[in-house]
């Protein structure tokens, strides 16, 4: 385990900067709830500049904007760093922020990081992906793992159907393989858990290999040729992160297979509307980013209110409406489909 210190005079520096931000515990924070004071939550992505977290980050930042009572700081990695998030929740609890919404790219590296800054009381949450036990107090999540999983190995396995002109989903066959953004990325293998588990509604169906492509475009290009070549029964490729998902698209396409290997995964529609158009994709699998980032804000402002507490089933999300708890989860619980027939109707 990495353990991350800051020098001298970037201690000084940065209690100088967060001078005015209380870092007492838990039980003597001064709850916000009744005065409406201004807090900072501080939104830290897996990787910024990746385009589903910067639309996540416009929900959160709309969210911000519509209660009037909380400064957003959105900032995080641009090469995906669990070291660096950790850094940055050191950096963060030493200023005092409020709150802490964190997409963990690796749990157990952010989680001393974690405990370190609910320690000192802020309040952490997660969101996108979830943390180490006892690191946070609600995970804002997308969907539950199984709903994104089934969805995933539903919408492969009726688009290989599609291309073979078989008309019944069940009876698509053929190799199929993941590419996965990191082997420690906690959301992914979950998803990846329960595509194994769905897979066996699809008996003809072949699961051949899971690689990662360290969350860069290139890489996948590169893993999913590399799969075309090694393997000429593929007929399907699951690529489950929105960098992963363009990035084997366009192997498929330049390798001149479109048509002929299927490929679905979690992408924003923008970032795979050519795909979309062109034919080289016929699904998309998501939900609505934006949403989730408002989702994120509106609990962390909920949270750090009390407002939102342990034992809760319904959260009121402002103009999401209600939305349901589960034990110490919020989901946002709307997963979507994008195809030719409606992607255009979605800019995100």
């Amino acid at each position: 385990m990495k353990h991350f210190a800051l020098s001298a005079i970037a201690v000084i520096a940065l209690l100088l900067v967060g001078c005015s931000k209380s870092t007492s515990s838990p039980a003597t924070k001064p709850s916000v709830a009744s005065s409406g004071k201004k807090i900072t939550v501080c939104l830290l992505p897996k990787t910024k500049g990746n385009p589903y977290f910067e639309t996540c980050a416009k929900g959160a930042q709309a969210a911000a904007d519509e209660l009037g009572n909380v400064d957003l700081i959105y900032d995080g990695p641009t090469d995906g760093s669990a070291e660096k998030q950790a850094s940055m929740i050191e950096t963060w609890t030493l200023q005092g922020v409020d709150v802490i919404a964190v997409s963990p790219n690796d749990p157990d590296i952010v989680a001393p990081a974690m405990k370190k800054a609910r320690d000192k009381g802020v309040h952490v949450i997660t969101w996108d992906s979830d943390g180490a036990d006892g690191t946070r107090e609600f995970f804002v999540n997308q969907a539950t793992a199984k709903d994104i999983g089934s969805a995933l190995v539903d919408t492969l396995a009726k688009d290989i159907a599609a291309a073979s002109k078989i008309s019944d989903p069940k009876q698509a066959a053929g190799q199929v393989a993941i590419i996965t953004a990191t082997l420690t990325a906690a959301n992914q293998n979950a998803w990846i858990k329960y595509i194994t588990e769905r897979l066996p509604a699809y008996p003809k169906l072949q699961l051949i290999a899971t690689k990662p492509c360290d969350d860069k475009q290139n890489v996948a290009f590169q893993v999913a040729q590399d799969l075309t070549k090694a393997y000429p029964d593929l007929k399907g490729i699951f690529a489950i992160s929105s960098v992963a998902f363009p990035g084997a698209a366009d192997a498929i396409k330049q390798s001149g297979k479109s048509g002929q290997i299927q490929i679905t995964g979690l992408g924003t529609p923008d970032g795979m509307r050519s795909f979309v158009q062109d034919g080289t994709v016929k699904s998309v699998v998501l939900w609505n980013t934006v949403d989730l980032g408002y989702l994120t804000v509106e609990v962390a402002r909920a949270v750090c209110d009390g407002t939102l507490k342990p034992g809760a089933t319904t959260f009121n999300a402002g103009k999401l409406g209600a939305k349901k708890v589960e034990g110490d989860n919020v989901l946002l619980g709307n997963i979507m489909v994008f195809n030719k027939d409606n992607i255009d109707q979605f800019h995100f």
